[in-house]
């Protein structure tokens, strides 16, 4: 049979056929589907998802030339082995790979004395050192004792760490200088030092990482996936530190302007592969990585919701997976106005929606009621698969 050409005039295939005449150029993505609580007391036809406490029972596989979907199909997971088996060797060997990493457990990561172990999902708070930050108004800015009292108290209240940030990156936002990101960030880092506690920093640039890195940050978050600037690859390689590297289409001041994408879920997917093989192969331990899909930054309110619906595909990049939804304005534009600070039922419905799908790590502002969610979570998960019927 022919090879299927993306430039003829045809509608998404929905036939298995269809597959095995794949140009060996095309990609394969596979999304996990039809998730169940685990460990199930038979666990035939299902596959538990990246070691952790979700169950699957489907695949959502898609195939793609040239950014135009061709086929689309969703298989039972006894029926995605014998499928991958015919066909082209490059694409099986693509595909399964990404099944492998779907169903891997995934290596611890410390951060300080801090282990994350990701059979369990955690919660990273979020500190703010900056007068314009979206979320709580510059609260606290110019008050390091209050902001460090903060920090304990998300500690305290269960989060498994806390990220300090001292640029905003909220839409609009414009760069500043690095000096003054540091300044920033000195009294908090002063006023928590010697507590050897499971900080990361949120920073673009190398000077402000290399700063925080000295005074106790203990991971990276970098919303421009080290793009931002070179010198930042070489302090994270150097420091052999973790790394929460995420997607980001344009700078902070104009990537809400005009986001545009194929398919948003399947670029960022392609883009998040291919910057991990460049750092890994620049010195980056890929077990070391955490990949975040980057909600809201440079995304519409849809592109953030098929996000959302389809969070799982990411797990067969083989990495823990962080989601950072807590109070942005695709909330409010979804389900109604609301201030930044009435945003709460709509990030705890973000997180669900990540925890149905695996997601291990969610970056928040209310670390008490996320904490208390994602227990209840846990206990009615529990619960399910101890119950006799």
């Amino acid at each position: 049979m022919d090879h299927i050409d993306p430039d003829d005039d045809f509608s998404v295939s929905h036939n298995p056929e269809d597959l095995f005449t794949l140009s060996e150029e095309a990609r394969i993505y596979l999304r996990p589907q039809a998730f169940v609580d685990g460990p199930p007391d038979d666990p035939r036809g299902l596959m538990q998802l990246a070691g952790g406490w979700q169950y699957f029972s489907k695949i959502h596989l898609m195939a793609r030339l040239d950014g135009k979907i061709l086929i689309s199909l969703r298989l039972s997971v006894d029926e995605v082995q014998v499928t991958l088996d015919r066909l082209p060797p490059l694409l099986k060997d693509m595909a399964g790979r990404q099944l492998e990493m779907l169903t891997n457990k995934r290596s611890p990561i410390a951060v300080g004395e801090q282990i994350l172990r990701f059979d369990r999902p955690h919660v990273m708070g979020i500190m703010n050192i900056t007068p314009d930050s979206f979320s709580d108004g510059g609260r606290y800015f110019k008050d390091s004792q209050s902001a460090a009292q903060a920090v304990m108290t998300m500690l305290r209240s269960g989060a498994a760490l806390v990220d300090i940030g001292a640029e905003s990156t909220r839409p609009g936002a414009k760069a500043i200088w690095e000096g003054e990101e540091i300044d920033r960030l000195r009294p908090l880092f002063a006023a928590l030092q010697g507590n050897d506690l499971p900080l990361s920093i949120d920073s673009r640039k190398a000077a402000v990482m290399d700063f925080a890195i000295k005074n106790g940050a203990r991971l990276v978050n970098d919303v421009s996936g080290l793009t931002y600037e070179p010198e930042s690859l070489e302090v994270v390689v150097r420091e052999s530190l973790p790394l929460v590297l995420m997607h980001a289409q344009g700078d902070p001041e104009v990537m809400q302007k005009t986001p545009h994408y194929q398919d948003v879920l399947l670029d960022i997917y392609d883009w998040l592969e291919q910057r991990m093989r460049n750092i890994t192969k620049q010195g980056i331990d890929p077990r070391r990585i955490i990949l975040d899909p980057g909600i809201g930054f440079g995304k519409t309110v849809r592109h953030n919701l098929r996000l959302l619906n389809g969070l799982a595909l990411f797990h067969s990049l083989g990495c823990p997976l962080l989601l950072g939804a807590s109070r942005k304005s695709f909330i409010s534009n979804a389900c109604g106005k609301a201030n930044v600070e009435d945003r709460l039922g709509g990030s705890m419905a973000a997180l669900i929606k990540g925890l149905e799908q695996g997601v291990q790590v969610f970056r928040v502002h209310d670390v008490h009621e996320s904490v208390q969610a994602m227990r209840l979570f846990e206990a009615l998960r529990a619960e399910s698969i101890t119950a006799v019927f």
